[in-house]
């Protein structure tokens, strides 16, 4: 793994223990982890490939980063005070965000450095999975789907907070 792979790898599992600690549902709450992911997607993701099962495999793994998204939103306590929403994630959505980000990176220290190359080529050939690309494409289309989906069930729910007047989702004043 490079240098840029551990610290965005590193950057994506520690974003969640910023959230540990009780604080404002803001813009940087949406943009931190969306810009990770983003960064991510752009430099490793060149093409989504069709041949095969490689989209059975992507349709997998985006299924398993959807569950896992939608259950750490859930599990993220959200709860207005005054005119402020805030958040804070609880023992399973940082399981769970860590489970699923960290997945990626023991797969890919598995097949690097574990041996796991040869069983992975073994898996691919007997599913008709056609390349690495298939791979690479695959877990960081589900990174970017626990992201996505956990931040959506977190904004729904916050919209959802019963207060009398409208509740400033993105406020800058933090």
């Amino acid at each position: 793994m490079t240098t840029t792979e551990w610290i965005t790898d590193i950057a994506l599992i520690l974003v969640v223990f910023r959230q540990l600690r009780e604080g404002r549902l803001d813009l940087k709450s949406f943009l931190i982890p969306l810009g990770i992911v983003a960064f991510v997607a752009y430099s490793y993701l060149d093409t989504i490939p069709t041949a095969g099962n490689d989209l059975v495999l992507i349709g997998g793994l985006m299924s398993v980063g959807a569950a896992l998204g939608v259950a750490g939103g859930i599990y993220t306590r959200i709860r207005s005070v005054g005119e402020h929403v805030l958040i804070k994630a609880g023992a399973v959505s940082a399981i769970l965000w860590v489970l699923g980000m960290g997945a990626r990176m023991g797969f890919q220290l598995w097949v690097e450095h574990g041996g796991g190359a040869d069983d992975v080529a073994r898996f691919s050939i007997t599913h008709h999975i056609t390349s690495e690309h298939a791979w690479v494409a695959a877990f960081v289309l589900m990174a970017l789907t626990e992201v996505v989906t956990r931040l959506a069930t977190i904004f729904v729910r916050s919209r959802t907070r019963t207060v009398t007047r409208p509740v400033p989702v993105f406020d800058r004043t933090a």
